[in-house]
């Protein structure tokens, strides 16, 4: 039998994804802003979107290589996926909109139904959607399939917002931080599935992060307060790296193993969501 440790992309041997704790969403937010203002960096600032586009999935390829390769979870590892994501997923879903010449509500479509298809596709396969079951290489393909479909979305639908509805950035990132309060209310007082929960919130990160750094990057004319694309992204960047740093050292957000499935722990219960 051919064992799971040999080939370059092993089997994971632990849960692949941190605890999710107040510090994952203040982290998601900052990858998303950061990935946002670093990708309209690279575009609009280097003066070629082809280069751009190399740079963006070449640091995709590395993280995604390095995501991979280990078999349990690395907050390194893990977030540097994330925000390599954010950044190339906005650099997508930009594309669509401005060489393929589809409008900011078509994209924002278009993603939902992308997003719609691999959580189908997920769930008949594994018949569950539990970040906490993320132990097997085939359900953390799936997971980081929606984050890319996630993140590609909320640019979509940030713009679509900011500028097809004439909301504004700042307007646009009050309004999705209000809406995210929804799934947070929803699951603390009202009993929502944490499964949904926690993937209605995760959604809406992007375009609340993106929003907002779209609001202090972009110049006057366009409704922001003009600090530039280059200074929010290595701000953010500076702030994911530092706090990223604390949770290598720390450990906190490691899953603990809590109960078996097919000869495997899986990371934490369904319950602990919020915690």
């Amino acid at each position: 039998m051919r064992s799971h440790t040999r080939g370059f992309f092993p089997e994971p041997v632990a849960a692949k994804v941190p605890e999710i704790t107040l510090l994952f969403w203040v982290i998601k937010i900052l990858t998303t802003a950061g990935g946002e203002a670093t990708s309209d960096y690279l575009a609009l600032d280097l003066g070629s979107r082809l280069e751009a586009g190399c740079i963006e999935a070449g640091i995709f390829v590395v993280a995604l290589v390095w995501q991979f390769r280990t078999r349990r979870y690395v907050a390194a590892a893990y977030w540097l996926l994330a925000y390599a994501i954010a950044i190339f997923g906005t650099g997508v879903a930009d594309a669509l909109h401005l060489f393929v010449g589809i409008p900011y509500a078509g994209t924002t479509v278009l993603w939902a139904v992308v997003l719609a298809v691999v959580f189908w596709l997920w769930y008949r396969s594994e018949h569950t959607l539990s970040i906490h079951s993320i132990f097997t290489q085939r359900r953390e393909i799936y997971y980081w399939a929606v984050v890319f479909a996630t993140f590609a979305l909320g640019t979509a639908l940030g713009d679509f917002t900011a500028t097809a509805l004439h909301l504004g950035y700042l307007a646009s990132g009050i309004m999705f931080f209000v809406i995210i309060l929804i799934p947070a209310l929803a699951w603390s007082r009202f009993g929502l599935y944490p499964v949904v929960a926690f993937w209605f919130a995760y959604v809406v990160t992007r375009p609340l992060g993106a929003s907002f750094a779209d609001y202090f990057s972009k110049p006057h004319s366009l409704s922001g307060a003009n600090y530039g694309d280059a200074t929010v992204a290595v701000i953010t960047t500076l702030l994911v790296a530092a706090l990223v740093g604390y949770l290598t050292v720390t450990r906190r957000d490691i899953q603990q193993p809590q109960a078996q499935e097919g000869g495997r722990f899986t990371a934490v219960r369904d319950d602990a969501v919020g915690r």
